[in-house]
């Protein structure tokens, strides 16, 4: 009899081979590369440094392709969309200290967006650690604890035979729902010494599945079944899943509308007729949700944004299905369900019994009606106008990656995604920077569709650097700027809040000519030339600018109770 734990993998032929006769002039680095390339890893990123040279010169003896930028925080947030793209864990190479330190926003962003990077950092030479102060260039007391905060689980190596282990441990964490980002450290002489450690060839590094306890699903699809007015909320969990198709076969079973979270844009089609679409800091879908007998909340917290500004309170009963254990529960009462979400819905599809509402579509289309017809009464045309040209523009399937600007917190409620894994957003914890480096990181996953990115003039200047990476690879990104003069939302906060607006203002470059000098394409455009404009840059292969000088407003707010 064969037990599961008796099974190992055993190396082929020429495996063997390799492993008895390694080539020389091997190091530490090339333990790390080996490894990654073991466990299927195709492309790296990150930035190399003087403690991280070891692995960047193994790199040029692998055939992992190599992704440089040109400031550590846009490395992570082209790994995180590379991790969100693909599913995969996605390589970060990093040096140590300061470089270490800058990657820190982007792995905020990864953690809170559950994107899978696995970030690799040197460290300063194994006789410096301890937390003495030695004066080695870089030290830092304990650079890991500056990361456990942030990322998923954080893993440290001493010696090379620890190198293959260490980095398996890790990519499982990573992988593992909930998804996220990891923190992996090894010292400058562990990977720069020679090895005599035969090559990695075969890892396991399976991740586990988080499947739901049977008793709660049985309760959770009674409930459903049995309800008057059941609603559901899908999030991101459900995007990083790829559970959408199930969401929409449990939707139509139980006749239960469904509106998604910003983190979950393309959970749920958005012309359904169950669909509610996205537009949850509005009073009208705030209240459908709260009139609700049973709300299935599917990979949503129910944060900050997803709650209407923690004004949403729902007076039936709740139903969570969250892979983060810390989510579960932490804003509202719930039948709490730890587990994927690709894993629980397939259990209430098993269980769940059909239920017939005709009513559904038809309250739907009167909220959608009543959600249009405030906005309208707003005088936002030029808003809805613009999003409208970029839908247009942009093909059906292309991924779009949009910063913290006006018209992307348009987008989060207004976007039409078109498909389940394609707009993606910094909201998760809200730095600026996000979109174009991002952008990168997609287009290094998929080369054969164009990928947009937006950004205002603000966001833009955190990452013109990275001009000079989509020139040098070639990556096919179209960059459009709103360029309103300055951090536009924050303008419209202040004034707002204090009648006047302070450090708002910026002085910027002419960003059509910068994009020229890196030889990058560019082109200004306006509104009613817009739609024209980005789609033709959008046609062309390899990287592109379109900047469109636009002041956008927000619609009016609901839950401060004025509009």
């Amino acid at each position: 009899m064969t037990h599961d734990h008796d099974l190992v993998l055993r190396p082929t032929p020429a495996q063997t081979e390799a492993a008895l006769n390694p080539p020389p002039g091997r190091n530490g680095g090339d333990l790390v590369v080996e490894t990654l390339a073991g466990l299927g890893a195709t492309t790296v990123f990150g930035l190399p440094g003087q403690h991280a040279l070891g692995m960047f010169d193994a790199l040029r003896r692998s055939d992992l392709r190599y992704i440089g930028l040109r400031v550590e925080n846009n490395a992570g947030f082209a790994a995180d969309a590379y991790g969100r793209i693909t599913g995969e864990a996605a390589p970060l190479l990093l040096s140590t200290g300061p470089g270490a330190l800058t990657s820190l926003a982007a792995l905020q962003e990864a953690a809170a967006a559950s994107a899978p990077v696995l970030a690799i950092s040197s460290q300063i030479p194994t006789a410096g650690l301890g937390g003495g102060r030695h004066g080695y260039l870089h030290e830092l007391p304990d650079q890991a604890a500056s990361f456990r905060g942030v990322v998923k689980s954080v893993h440290t190596v001493r010696t090379q035979s620890q190198i293959p282990s260490a980095i398996a441990a890790a990519w499982k964490s990573a992988l593992t729902a909930p998804h996220g980002p990891v923190w992996l450290e090894i010292p400058q002489d562990v990977l720069l010494a020679s090895t005599a450690l035969p090559m990695v060839t075969a890892v396991d590094a399976t991740p586990d599945e988080l499947a739901p306890r049977p008793e709660l699903t049985a309760v959770a699809a009674d409930l459903l079944s049995r309800a008057a007015r059941p609603a559901i909320i899908a999030g991101g969990g459900v995007v990083r899943a790829d559970a959408s198709g199930k969401l929409r076969q449990l939707a139509e079973r139980l006749d239960a509308p469904v509106v998604t979270t910003f983190g979950g844009k393309g959970a749920f089609p958005w012309t359904h007729p169950l669909s509610l679409q996205s537009w949850l800091e509005d009073r009208h879908t705030t209240d459908f949700l709260e009139d609700a007998d049973v709300l299935l909340v599917v990979g949503s917290g129910l944060g900050e944004l997803s709650s209407n500004y923690h004004t949403f309170k729902p007076r039936g009963r709740v139903i969570q299905i969250e892979a983060d254990l810390g989510k579960l529960e932490s804003n509202h009462p719930a039948l709490g369900i730890h587990a994927d979400a690709r894993l629980a819905l397939q259990a209430l599809l098993e269980t769940a019994r059909e239920r017939t509402d005709p009513t559904a579509p038809e309250r739907v289309r009167n909220l959608l009606t009543r959600v249009s017809q405030r906005i309208a009464a707003q005088e936002l045309t030029l808003e809805q106008d613009v999003l409208t040209s970029v839908r247009r523009a942009l093909p059906a399937d292309s991924p779009s990656f949009w910063d913290m600007t006006i018209l992307a917190y348009w987008a989060w409620s207004a976007f039409d995604p078109r498909n389940t894994n394609l707009m993606h957003s910094a909201q998760g914890a809200g730095g600026l920077g996000y979109g174009f480096p991002a952008a990168l990181g997609a287009a290094a996953a998929d080369p054969t569709r164009p990928v947009l990115a937006v950004s205002g003039d603000g966001g833009a200047l955190y990452s013109v650097a990275e001009l000079a990476t989509a020139r040098q690879y070639g990556l096919n990104v179209t960059w459009l700027i709103v360029d309103d003069g300055g951090y536009g939302i924050l303008r419209e906060y202040m004034t707002d809040a204090f009648g006047q607006a302070t450090a708002t203002e910026l002085t910027r470059p002419d960003y059509v000519a910068l994009a020229e000098s890196f030889g990058v394409p560019g082109v200004r455009t306006s509104p009613r030339t817009l739609e024209t404009d980005l789609a033709k840059a959008l046609a062309e292969p390899g990287p592109s600018v379109v900047v469109l000088p636009a002041l956008l407003r927000m619609f009016a707010p609901t839950h401060l109770g004025t509009a």
